[in-house]
């Protein structure tokens, strides 16, 4: 039972009542028996709460900062009249700042043996699933002095997909992966590369491009034109570990980390390339593969959804090992992690000599672009001491990255911002050199 505040007012009137006209305990008792047997038939009068009959449908997934709507059917069984507020409760990650009331509250009236629809719309701020946490209603007599509350559990989930913002740079990268895949003629033969057809010879071409079994057929001095490989494996290692739980602006690192895979892996499919997906701390967290071009993307954003760093030390060995067993030949491995110096040092580099020796690795970090703007303000003394631990910062991420580079790993080490759009460069840049 919940009273109002009319029941408040009521009460006040009537203690004015007393204290103006019956100053004495008969007017007390007079007045409040009145009160609390207008509150028992408003109650009576209530329609019942938890007789009340729900169901869901709507949106179960939308990606992050898109809005979804959840609709709730509410059915009256009761032959009285239902006047009620109703409260669809959802995580406060659910809703926008500041609009969780006034998007999840309603007001209903039904009608004996009928039923209404309300509709609540989600727009979450944080990327994974969303659990429908409870119904509330109260349901309000005629005199509106006092109402029946109750819950109800009506489950519902909506999974929040990451956003991918990098996609608005795939047209450009697919622009310059069509001149690398034949539409324009490469013929300059690479490792990687492999035959594409044959044209006739044109002054400036490279005389080794000739064909010259096809040029004997023709009769015309034929040239061959090569293409990069098609059907590579590529694995996207995501380290789900404490250094990907820091938080780089308002987003975890493991965040920007994800967009640029998903950028990668757009691009790799449209390359004819075969892309898997493992994320690893000290076990498996996530896992896609052998799925077709057509339903990678789908694939990964859902592994990817419900995926939370852990506030652990990921285990480099547990992770090189689960390579191992992903990548059976030569593939080209993305590993996202970062480059602290005790990680990379203790972690990273023992493993390493077993990755780059049939492999081709990529190192992508995410940069803080935090510690740019504070290497170059010197403006106070304050601003200077936060430039040379800033400087210092630098100074470790650029001995890490040299010494991986050491043990021939292409590094990528950029703000998130520039790490999709760096990493796809530099996957086009090892396609176009043959190294994949």
């Amino acid at each position: 039972m919940a009273l109002t505040g009319r029941t408040a007012l009521v009460s006040a009137l009537g203690a004015l009542f007393v204290g103006l006209l019956l100053p004495s305990w008969t007017g007390i008792l007079t007045v409040q028996l009145a009160l609390l047997l207008a509150i028992l038939c408003d109650l009576a009068l209530a329609a019942p709460v938890r007789k009340l009959q729900f169901t869901r449908t709507g949106d179960t997934s939308v990606r992050l900062g898109q809005a979804a709507q959840t609709h709730l059917t509410i059915s009256n069984p009761d032959r009285r009249l239902l006047r009620a507020q109703l409260r669809d409760a959802w995580p406060p990650s659910s809703f926008r700042p500041g609009t969780e009331a006034p998007a999840s509250r309603h007001r209903l009236r039904i009608p004996g043996a009928e039923r209404r629809r309300v509709t609540t719309a989600l727009h979450p701020t944080r990327r994974g699933d969303h659990h429908a946490v409870r119904v509330t209603v109260r349901s309000y007599g005629p005199l509106g002095l006092a109402a029946r509350q109750g819950s109800h559990h009506v489950p519902w989930t909506i999974r929040a997909l990451p956003p991918f913002t990098s996609r608005k740079h795939l047209p450009g990268k697919l622009a310059r992966l069509r001149e690398l895949d034949g539409r324009t003629s490469i013929l300059t033969r690479g490792e990687g590369t492999e035959f594409d057809s044959l044209r006739d010879y044109t002054p400036g071409d490279d005389t080794r491009s000739i064909d010259w079994r096809a040029t004997a057929r023709r009769q015309t001095v034929a040239v061959r034109t090569w293409r990069p490989e098609r059907d590579r494996r590529i694995l996207l290692a995501l380290e789900t570990g404490r250094t990907s739980a820091g938080r780089v602006g308002d987003t975890p690192r493991l965040d920007a980390s994800m967009d640029a895979a998903l950028l990668l892996a757009a691009l790799a499919s449209r390359a004819g390339d075969r892309v898997d997906l493992l994320a690893y701390d000290r076990r498996v967290r996530a896992s896609v593969q052998g799925r077709a071009a057509g339903d990678l993307l789908p694939a990964l954003t859902e592994a990817l959804a419900p995926l939370e760093p852990e506030l652990v030390e990921a285990d480099a060995r547990g992770l090189a090992a689960a390579i191992h067993r992903s990548t059976p030949r030569r593939s080209l491995i993305v590993l996202f992690t970062g480059l602290d110096t005790a990680p990379v040092e203790e972690g990273l580099l023992p493993v390493l000599p077993g990755l780059t020796q049939r492999n081709e690795v990529i190192v992508a970090a995410v940069a803080d672009p935090r510690i740019e703007e504070m290497a170059a303000s010197r403006h106070t003394p304050q601003a200077v001491y936060a430039a040379a631990a800033a400087e210092q910062t630098r100074a470790a991420r650029r001995r890490s990255a040299d010494r991986l580079r050491s043990h021939g790993v292409t590094v990528i080490d950029s703000t998130p911002a520039r790490l999709a759009p760096d990493l796809a460069d530099a996957y086009l840049s090892l396609k176009a050199a043959g190294r994949l």
